[in-house]
């Protein structure tokens, strides 16, 4: 939805009034602009990535794709680093990022977040041969029950006593590693995620950490020589979910993204997505 004629008249004449007060300034700032613009790491398979052809694919430009239609807003995705996506949300750059940002209470205070499109864990990935072994065998751990989570977390700083973790910076995963286990390893930061995949490949690191969707997609490119093992781990410090991130201010953006949805949850499509860049379902119950 661009900004509406009436939209317009409104501030115009709030404005011309003397009435242009913070309320009305900030609601003026908040109408949709005629190109939502959308930025997204474009290096995040299957959430994001580029085609060969330089096409930005994946589950979320699908299902952006799907909201703009919905929604009748004309969005576009753009390739934008990771380190500086919510920086260059908040200077302006953009209106919006989508690349699988976790809601966190730490996040809530920077940027608004539309309802969840994703629930999902972190786990670790090692090389099969000659990587740690790790505890767990995929049990997940629920990081508000302390009961479980200190024996996991234990049994993880035992067997990765002196080892190197790679993981990508300004994460989930480089919160938990950094709260849990800064102790016990060395934690390894990158810029972006296929590098931590790159130097786990040529053992510069024992083993990392990323979101469990993701780590299936790059063990299934490595045809059997990664694996992943121990632990997966959900809440707490890891959020409640993905979402799509805006400036505070957007509400009218932040009203249309959660229509669309809602309504893609409610009707399978959100789930439609998921299977086929999954093979399971990782949206939020209707």
């Amino acid at each position: 939805m661009s900004l509406t004629r009436s939209n317009f008249l409104r501030a115009s004449l709030l404005g011309a009034a003397g009435l242009a007060t913070g309320p009305f300034i900030r609601a003026a700032r908040a109408a949709i602009p005629a190109v939502v613009h959308i930025a997204t790491e474009a290096a995040f398979p299957p959430f994001n990535m580029q085609s060969p052809d330089g096409k930005i694919i994946g589950f979320e430009p699908d299902m952006v794709a799907e909201i703009a239609r919905r929604s009748r807003l004309n969005c576009v995705m753009v390739s934008q680093a990771w380190d500086g996506m919510i920086a260059g949300l908040t200077g302006g750059k953009y209106e919006a990022v989508c690349d699988s940002i976790s809601i966190t209470p730490k996040r809530e205070q920077v940027i608004a977040f539309t309802v969840p499109y994703t629930t999902g864990s972190s786990g670790f990935a090692v090389m099969k041969d000659g990587g740690p072994v790790l505890p767990g065998n995929g049990t997940q751990i629920v990081l508000d029950d302390d009961a479980a989570t200190k024996p996991a977390v234990a049994a993880l700083a035992k067997a990765l006593s002196g080892k190197i973790l790679g993981v990508q910076v300004a994460t989930i995963q480089n919160d938990f590693l950094t709260k849990y286990l800064k102790d016990s390893i060395t934690i390894r930061t990158y810029a972006s995620g296929p590098d931590v995949y790159l130097d786990l490949t040529n053992g510069r690191i024992d083993a990392l950490m990323a979101s469990s969707t993701n780590i299936a997609a790059f063990v299934k490119r490595s045809k059997g020589d990664m694996i992943r093992t121990g632990f997966t781990f959900t809440g707490g410090v890891l959020g409640l979910g993905s979402a799509i991130g805006l400036r505070q201010d957007e509400v009218e953006l932040k009203a249309a993204f959660d229509t669309a949805l809602t309504g893609m949850i409610k009707d399978g499509t959100l789930r439609g997505l998921s299977m086929k860049w999954f093979g399971t379902d990782i949206t939020p119950a209707a």
